[in-house]
């Protein structure tokens, strides 16, 4: 990264303006006067209300929406291939061959998806700082959890709703989404993986590339076709360079709210660790796949999430590791405490930095052991059920201030539905993830801890995961779901040998946790709550927060850019495809696509580069038109753009999608998709009587040069700590064993 942007930076720090084509916006704070401003657009309410029902969550970890009035969804591949993964079989696979349902009839149902549609958020904050006035410590803990509870439970007043407490500028505001909740999701169509991740990890975060990153699924309810009224007309026109366009999605999570000392301990502590054990699991995954043609199936979605992982982490990891961004970043603290410092009003707020200095030493001395005790096994299901069957029975006695956070009544259903999807599980590939996990906590704590010597005893971590998962029956559904209903009683009667195990580990976890709740945790939160009032003071509330998994609204323009003075033009066409195509992987294109090449317009765009301020959760969003209409899907972004968890720069940072177009043109002459063109054509013929679109925007002048951007410094947010963002096309769901507290 060149020095003279981290010099903007410096002096972007200390002003509240940000990029043009900056932000991830909430719908109920939307930047409509600058869309004004800078290119023109207006639009009704009618708009935004209707943008907002027809997108879609993923609620294991990407985005997605609605295309059609008969409840079709469009999103990636790469977030429906855990879905295709689990309808194929030894015999038939469908990531290898691709699927196409040519009749209703065969659409296949997906064992394990959710879909959620943002239907309201209401502003609670006032509730929740009264309840927690001049608390602190385990006395804010306990409140918070309360009202958060008690929020959420009367939110939920059906089965078929989800709701989420979602903490906004790190405790400057409380809302509660609340979600319509969609579980039966089937598969229409999906392409082979080999089209899907054309170029595969060494094409990853690149452009020009040529991948057709698309699925489709449907929502059914009462065993029929969703009726959808708010869905997104598809556009058949190729888009032009400095064109106005939206993304409508849920990105995961970003920190650009971060201290200094808070990037520092990422920098030096979290992502060095998360590294080392991603490049491990990798080389395991990888040795293991080698193993057989069914273990190299069944490992495929695993291995992408970890390769994914991996490449995000070391280039988020190279952006802090740039000397001129710290530079930037402690100058830019150190001028704004000097004005705190300067300011009889604002004094009470000087001790906030060494406040969290503090607090970031205990998080340096305890994440080790926190990690390896409480935050372990995050790679087996099975062990992930059996804590989660655990905890539940015995939080469930508890009232709810006193759970932990992730037991309260309000989420006890999506435990519950965590528990008893019917996804399949593979005892090999369980067994070594088991292993792998044991020897990393062996590695981590040595063999004298006591938790090692809890787990293991004098037995090998080889011999302990095949014993557990051998004697387990906690794969079978109907057995995880009697133990759930049994509660309390059934889990001490039982004998299963996974739920034993994880009886011996929890108190270990538990001990850990506190520590981590009571010296690490809530006093971050209570320390966040200062710093974002002490911004507001200073900056007003005017800006986008930090990312929470939550909908949000990015703008900006279908553009290319410059790298290593190279111009990039913002479309690659299908014809580059097979240009890059050869006979080997990861660059080997499907038999039918080798075949349909003499029917293709080899000029239709592919694929196509944005300027809008995404990150990872994105994954799956439309790209809309000025008119709403789709043009694109994010898939992913370009290298630069992995900063972008820490700043956003409009040079440099891309989005990369495939085109509207290319898409039409794959389902038409390569996979005979007849009925599904009909319904997207059909669809795009009306437009929705709900929801009227506004006239087409005038199309934006290049804007002036960007002016210095305020980057508020906090910590990553999260709106539900049961379900981590991913970072970009990390599509998995997570296990049960992920429910808890942020990993450090």
């Amino acid at each position: 990264m060149h020095s003279k942007r981290w010099v903007v930076l410096g002096l972007a720090l200390l002003n509240c303006f940000v990029w043009a084509d900056e932000g991830m916006w909430t719908f109920d704070a939307l930047p409509k006067a600058t869309l004004k401003e800078t290119y023109g657009f207006e639009a009704p309410p009618t708009f935004w209300e209707h943008m907002q029902l027809a997108s879609l969550r993923i609620a294991g970890g990407c985005s997605a929406s609605f295309v059609s009035p008969q409840g079709l969804v469009m999103t990636n591949h790469h977030c429906a291939v855990e879905c295709v993964e689990h309808l194929s079989s030894r015999s038939m696979d469908y990531v290898k061959n691709g699927f196409w349902a040519p009749k209703a009839t065969q659409e296949k149902r997906c064992p394990d998806m959710e879909l959620n549609q943002l239907i309201e958020i209401t502003d609670v904050t006032q509730s929740v700082k009264e309840a927690t006035l001049n608390l602190y410590g385990l006395a804010f803990k306990h409140a918070l959890n309360e009202v958060v509870s008690t929020l959420k439970k009367d939110c939920q007043s059906s089965p078929q709703l989800r709701c989420e407490m979602v903490n906004l500028y790190r405790g400057g505001f409380y809302h509660l989404y609340k979600y319509q909740k969609y579980s039966d999701v089937r598969l229409v169509f999906a392409p082979e993986a080999a089209v899907a991740f054309f170029g595969g990890d060494l094409d990853n975060f690149s452009f020009p590339r040529y991948d057709l990153d698309v699925s489709f699924l449907r929502v059914y309810a009462e065993n029929k076709p969703l009726a959808s009224p708010h869905y997104f007309k598809w556009s058949f026109s190729e888009p032009q360079e400095g064109d106005l366009a939206f993304v409508s999605g849920n990105p995961g999570g970003t920190s650009r709210l971060l201290t200094a000392a808070q990037l520092r301990y990422v920098r030096d502590h979290a992502w060095p660790r998360r590294i080392a054990r991603l490049s491990e699991l990798r080389a395991m995954l990888k040795a293991y796949s080698e193993r057989g043609p069914e273990e190299k199936r069944t490992a495929a979605t695993l291995l992408f999430s970890v390769e994914n992982s991996l490449k995000v982490i070391r280039g988020r990891h190279a952006a802090l590791a740039d000397r001129n961004f710290f530079s930037a970043k402690a100058a830019a603290e150190r001028a704004l405490q000097d004005k705190v410092n300067a300011s009889a009003e604002w004094k009470d707020y000087a001790s906030v930095w060494t406040s969290i200095e503090n607090i970031v030493a205990k998080q340096t001395r305890h994440a080790p052991e926190y990690l390896a005790v409480e935050d372990a096994f995050r790679a087996s299901t099975l062990f992930g059920f059996a804590r989660a069957l655990l905890r539940a029975a015995e939080e469930r006695e508890k009232p709810n201030a006193s759970r932990l956070s992730e037991y309260s009544d309000a989420n006890l259903p999506n435990i519950e539905t965590l528990l008893t999807h019917k996804a399949p599980l593979y005892p090999k590939l369980e067994t070594a993830l088991l292993r792998f996990e044991l020897e990393k906590i062996r590695e981590a704590l040595g063999v004298d801890h006591p938790f090692v010597k809890t787990l293991l005893g004098k037995d090998t971590p080889a011999r302990v995961a095949a014993r557990l998962v051998s004697k387990t029956q906690l794969a079978d559904v109907k057995v995880r779901k009697k133990l759930w209903e049994g509660g309390a009683q059934a889990i001490a009667q039982s004998k299963d040998a996974m739920l034993l195990f994880a009886k011996l580990a929890d108190p270990h976890g538990r001990a850990i946790r506190k520590i981590w709740e009571t010296e690490v945790e809530t006093p971050a939160t209570k320390e966040g709550e200062r710093l974002a009032q002490l911004r507001f003071q200073l900056l007003g509330a005017s800006l986008y927060p930090d990312a929470t998994f939550t909908l949000r609204l990015s703008y900006g323009q279908v553009k290319g850019y410059e790298e290593n003075g190279r111009p990039i033009p913002p479309l690659t066409r299908m014809g580059g495809l097979f240009e890059r195509a050869t006979d080997f992987e990861p660059f080997l294109l499907p038999a039918r696509w080798k075949k349909a090449k003499a029917r293709l317009n080899l000029n239709i765009p592919l694929n196509m580069v944005t300027t809008h301020d995404i990150i990872g959760g994105n994954s799956g969003s439309p790209i809309l038109n000025a008119q709403g209409e789709v043009i694109g899907l994010v898939f992913d972004g370009n290298i630069q753009s992995l900063g972008g968890d820490y700043v956003f720069d409009a040079q440099l940072n891309r989005t990369v999608a495939v085109q509207a177009m290319g898409i039409v043109e794959a389902l038409d002459k390569v996979y005979g998709a007849e009925r599904l063109l009909t319904e997207l054509r059909e669809a795009s013929k009306t437009t929705p009587a709900a929801a009227p679109m506004p006239p087409p925007a005038p199309k934006a002048a290049q804007p002036p040069p960007p002016p210095p951007a305020e980057m508020p410094a906090q910590t990553q947010e999260t709106s539900n700590p049961a379900t981590q963002p991913p970072p970009l096309k990390e599509g998995a769901k997570p296990a049960p064993a992920a429910a808890g507290p942020p990993a450090p």
